[in-house]
């Protein structure tokens, strides 16, 4: 009897991975070999202009649509809570994998694939088969904080990517746009950041926009009644297809504005006000309000840890010859 479970256990696991695509090298929870391969200036020798190349993508991107920015910043978060830093939000629908994780409802408003399908051809014309799609989004994350004024901070690299992505695996992972702070903390314990950390991280928030599905229509009696009249008209439901800047004030830029706003009771979505309005988390809204530097600092602090979330290292996943597949 025990036999016939572990049988049965075995080829559950086995239907698992063949419905979420891919296959060796890089599953969480296989069992491989991981080579102490990350550090920074990992491609000096391999690839010297890699980061340059990914930096330079990120500014001419920039120039033509500054919505880039926050996109690939929320690029980065998804792949990083879903599957490990693996680059496994990129990987495109197959027929043996119709659901990856960028077809889930929670990732269809991601954007910025583009800029680094575009890095990714470079990288491959230099320096081909060596700079991992894991990678470029990290660099390109971190590019995306400098550009819009935030600080510049050294990462580090080699990371792998991963074979699995499947579109299941993102609902459990991603927290919702809900006041719910019970949830928002137990998703980003679950990979390894505190309270602290969480709400330093969303500070990400002072650029970018929602749309209007995310909250609309605005009833929270927390929040400040002319900025909720205000939004309301944009939003008046959530079929709208519009969308709203996340920091009504400086939209543009990287500060901590946003933090300002929420102790103002103006946080547009109820994941953000509740971060002001929960006993557990509003002193450090409140520290980061005041705080900016303080704030920049936690903020690259919690970037790195974030970046390092369950790496594919050393022989683990591959190196993507393009981006939103795996290789054959």
């Amino acid at each position: 009897m025990k036999n016939l479970w572990i049988n049965v256990l075995l080829l559950l696991l086995a239907a698992t991975f063949s419905a979420c695509g891919g296959g060796g090298g890089g599953g969480r929870g296989m069992i491989q070999v991981v080579e102490a391969t990350f550090y920074f200036n990992f491609y000096e020798k391999s690839c010297p202009h890699a980061e340059k190349i990914v930096k330079e993508v990120v500014l001419s991107q920039f120039k033509f649509n500054q919505g880039i920015a926050p996109g690939l910043l929320r690029l980065f978060f998804h792949d990083c809570f879903v599957e490990g830093c693996d680059a496994s939000l990129l990987l495109d629908p197959t027929k043996e994998n119709p659901t990856p994780e960028k077809t889930a409802i929670l990732s269809l408003s991601l954007r910025g694939y583009e800029v680094i399908d575009i890095a990714k051809q470079k990288l491959e014309a230099a320096c081909p088969g060596v700079v991992s799609c894991a990678d470029i989004l990290a660099f390109a994350a971190r590019d995306s904080v400098k550009v819009t004024g935030g600080p510049s901070y050294k990462i580090k690299s080699g990371r792998r990517d991963g074979r699995v992505s499947c579109a299941s695996q993102v609902s459990p992972n991603i927290p919702s746009a809900g006041p719910n702070i019970t949830e928002l903390i137990d998703t980003f314990a679950a990979k390894n950041l505190s309270v602290q950390e969480m709400v330093t991280l969303s500070g990400a928030h002072t650029i970018g926009r929602a749309h209007c599905k995310s909250f609309a229509p605005i009833r929270n009696y927390a929040i400040d009644p002319a900025f909720a009249k205000c939004v309301n008209k944009v939003c008046p439901t959530k079929t709208v297809n519009n969308t709203v800047s996340l920091d009504a004030t400086t939209p543009y830029d990287f500060d901590n504005v946003y933090f300002q706003n929420l102790v103002a009771k103006k946080g547009l979505l109820p994941s953000d006000e509740i971060l002001f309005l929960d006993p557990h988390t509003n002193m450090e809204v409140l520290r980061n309000a005041k705080h900016f530097r303080r704030w920049k600092k936690k903020f690259v602090e919690a970037m790195i840890k974030m970046g390092t979330t369950d790496l594919k290292l050393g022989t683990q996943g591959e190196i993507r010859n393009n981006c939103r597949k795996i290789n054959s």
